[in-house]
């Protein structure tokens, strides 16, 4: 069972671009040191239908099963992660789910 973890983030105003690529980069890192973290996508909002309620990124893991997703979040990685990620933003929303099979 693939299960798919999506944050949508806004960073704070005062957090130079230059510090957002640095997260972005350490966040995509964790793919390579997180051993139940299978794969890692990130965008910026480019909908014309301003329904983004201000998120302005996207960023998509994979998993395995729910299970991983609670090994992922109590790796030590993540957690020292996190611990600087999260204060740079501003918004934050996560959301699990399961993919429907493709037709």
């Amino acid at each position: 069972m693939v299960v798919k973890h999506v944050l949508l983030a806004k960073f704070k105003e005062e957090v130079a671009a230059e510090r957002v690529e640095e997260l972005i980069r350490g966040y995509a890192n964790l793919v390579s040191v997180v051993p139940s973290m299978k794969a890692f996508h990130w965008g910026r909002d480019v909908s014309i239908e301003n329904l983004h309620q201000g998120f302005t990124h996207v960023f998509e893991s994979t998993f395995d099963s729910t299970q991983a997703i609670a090994d992922y979040i109590s790796h030590p990685a993540h957690v020292d992660f996190a611990s600087i990620f999260l204060p740079a933003l501003d918004k934050v929303l996560v959301v699990d789910f399961q993919p429907t099979p493709g037709n």
